[in-house]
């Protein structure tokens, strides 16, 4: 008997796949390994290698697909995870503006999703597309809360903004001019680029033009050193501010000098050689960061940390889901949304979090760690 392929809804199609239930418990991964987003999505590839291949005594396969930074490519990679592959999680994409449609397969296929991308419209407000969707990237509003409130508590009063042109960017923008009154502060400026840009020229000289104290940048990987660099160029000397997602080295070594001093609110990965010896995040990380230089011959930057802890909320919402039912089945995936909505204190290294049926973030201010680069480091301003 033949099927056709499009008179198939989702929900149907995985329940095809799932009708012999199976032991191995599938995970599909879908990141931006190319494309603009490339610096966050290809060390998140890398990752692959590191993740634990067994838990409860269940055998893990990962299916990791490349969205090439491209909305259109997410959803069609997470539409083939979940209809061909029948996966038991989806955990992507990178980036804010591939991971939103893809809330629309995990709700229709009932399969939970765990993103890997920083806006908090993928988890607020709930409701029922979203009661599928987990994240392990801190909230853009917990941290443009924590560093407005440094910026206000500096001194500073007029406050000039470049923000990429996605919701990474605005949603930042969004949390910042709602933000921004309350705490005493004018937004000179809402200057937008795109991740591709070669050039913030024009933006740069409109920001300069309103002669701020200090500016905001809202961007992610390497692509956040382009203003900053346009910024210094043209003589700036006032403070620059960032977002958590220009945590990485690939920030430091393109930017060098230019990106000296730029301060941000970051997760307790980027700093926790500055934390206590006896920190619980500082033990966090270095379990990533041996099975990640076993796995691949260097040391892993916060990106793919959040892949690791996506899997490490994941694996720790297993063993229940098991009791429940077995893998490959609508069940188990049911059961997994349910063990994920019920993590407690855990300890990642994205901060620690408590999961609720409100709250598919789980994070607070004790989240988020004042960082600025100094000295060619991310180091913990203390």
């Amino acid at each position: 008997m033949k099927l056709a392929w499009a008179g198939l809804s989702i929900v149907a199609c995985v329940m095809l796949t799932a009708a012999d239930a199976r032991a191995d418990i599938k995970v599909g991964v879908v990141v931006s390994a190319s494309g603009p987003g490339s610096a966050l999505g290809q060390p998140q590839m890398r990752a692959i290698a590191a993740l634990p291949k067994e838990i409860g005594g269940e055998k893990i396969v990962y299916i990791a697909l490349d969205d090439e930074s491209d909305p259109t490519k997410g959803t069609q990679n997470a539409r083939r995870l979940v209809i061909q592959d029948g996966v038991d999680i989806l955990i992507g994409s990178s980036l804010t503006p591939v991971t939103m449609p893809m809330l629309d397969v995990a709700f229709e296929s009932r399969t939970p999703i765990i993103s890997l991308a920083a806006a908090t419209a993928i988890v607020q407000p709930m409701d029922e597309r979203r009661r599928w969707a987990f994240k392990v990237v801190p909230n853009d509003d917990l941290m443009a809360g924590a560093i407005l409130k440094y910026i206000a508590k500096s001194g500073v009063k007029t406050l000039g903004y470049i923000g990429v042109s996605d919701g990474y960017g605005e949603g930042y923008y969004k949390e910042v001019s709602r933000l921004a009154p309350t705490l005493g502060l004018t937004v000179t400026t809402h200057e937008v680029y795109a991740r591709a840009d070669t050039s913030v020229t024009g933006q740069a000289l409109k920001v300069l033009g309103t002669n701020p104290q200090a500016v905001f940048i809202a961007s992610a990987g390497t692509p956040a050193v382009l203003p900053q660099e346009a910024l210094r160029s043209r003589g700036y000397a006032g403070t620059i501010f960032q977002t958590h997602g220009v945590a990485s080295e690939e920030f430091i070594k393109l930017g060098g000098a230019n990106v000296e001093g730029a301060i941000f609110t970051g997760e307790a990965f980027t700093i926790a050689e500055d934390l206590a010896a006896d920190d619980p995040f500082r033990k966090v990380r270095e379990e990533l960061v041996s099975a990640y230089e076993k796995a691949n011959g260097a040391k892993p930057n916060i990106f793919a940390a959040h892949l690791w802890d996506s899997v490490a909320l994941f694996t720790r919402a297993v063993p229940n889901a098991l009791k429940a039912a077995k893998p490959g089945t609508a069940e188990f995936r049911a059961a997994l949304r349910d063990e994920l909505e019920r993590g407690k204190d855990v300890y990642l290294n994205n901060g620690l979090s408590t999961m609720s049926p409100t709250d598919h973030n789980g994070y607070d201010e004790r989240s988020a760690f004042l960082i600025k680069v100094e000295g060619g480091r991310f180091r913990l301003v203390k």
